[in-house]
């Protein structure tokens, strides 16, 4: 992902306009697209500085983080559920989940999904 342009330009390319350049003007002179000189205009005027907005991070785990209760609850009432059967669990009391979104849950939270096994180990031969 690339980085934002720095402060420098964008606050030289602002005083551009400022002195009577034209928004397409300053951004040929410059070296940036039209829109960019646009958006730093306008979230000068919004925010009075011309600051990027920060990036990257996670914008998605918040929705998932709503129903934590209800997740929770339901993988310690059945903790052997398997992904797929947690999110059909969580669908049928109206919890809407992906399952990406339920994965990247449970490992924030530090909760494994290991199915235990069906039987025991022979002592004499593998089992398959």
């Amino acid at each position: 992902m690339a980085e934002p342009l720095s402060m420098d330009l964008r606050t030289r390319v602002l005083a551009a306009i400022g002195s009577g350049t034209s928004g397409r003007g300053a951004g040929l002179r410059f070296g940036v697209s039209a829109a960019s000189v646009s958006r730093w205009r306008t979230r000068a005027r919004e925010q009075g500085n011309p600051a990027p907005k920060p990036m990257g991070g996670d914008r998605r785990s918040a929705a998932t983080q709503a129903h934590a209760a209800a997740i929770l609850a339901r993988v310690e009432a059945t903790p052997d559920l398997t992904l797929e059967e947690l999110r059909a669990a969580l669908a049928a009391e109206g919890v809407a989940v992906s399952y990406g979104a339920l994965w990247r849950f449970l490992r924030r939270h530090a909760i494994t999904r290991k199915k235990s096994p069906r039987t025991p180990p022979n002592r004499n031969a593998l089992t398959s």
